[in-house]
């Protein structure tokens, strides 16, 4: 699951809830933005590795910690974070890691 966030209508707040539903919570999980504008949860690489070719990416997500998954994407403060943190980010972000809290 990705968000085309340079697609015109790309970026909605169910897009933000289905990406949020599409990963597990049993692994540590990062929330990435190509320089193309493609959003995309990763999970095998997070933190600050392999971060050529990124515009910017959100914090890592600790694994059980209930930010990704059916519940997250249930939760709508956290859906409209997410969202509106894509939203104001892209795609003039005022630094490549963006924290939401």
């Amino acid at each position: 699951m990705q968000i085309v966030l340079s697609a015109p209508g790309g970026l909605t707040v169910e897009a933000v809830r289905q990406l949020l539903a599409s990963a597990s919570d049993d692994e540590h999980t990062q929330l990435r933005v190509t320089k193309g504008g493609i959003a995309y949860l990763s999970s095998g690489v997070v933190g600050g590795t392999d971060i050529d070719g990124l515009q910017f990416r959100l914090e890592t997500w600790a694994k059980g910690s209930g930010y990704v998954g059916r519940v997250a994407a249930s939760d709508e403060v956290w859906v409209m974070q997410i969202y509106n943190a894509l939203k104001d980010n892209w795609p003039n972000p005022p630094f490549d890691y963006i924290d939401v809290y």
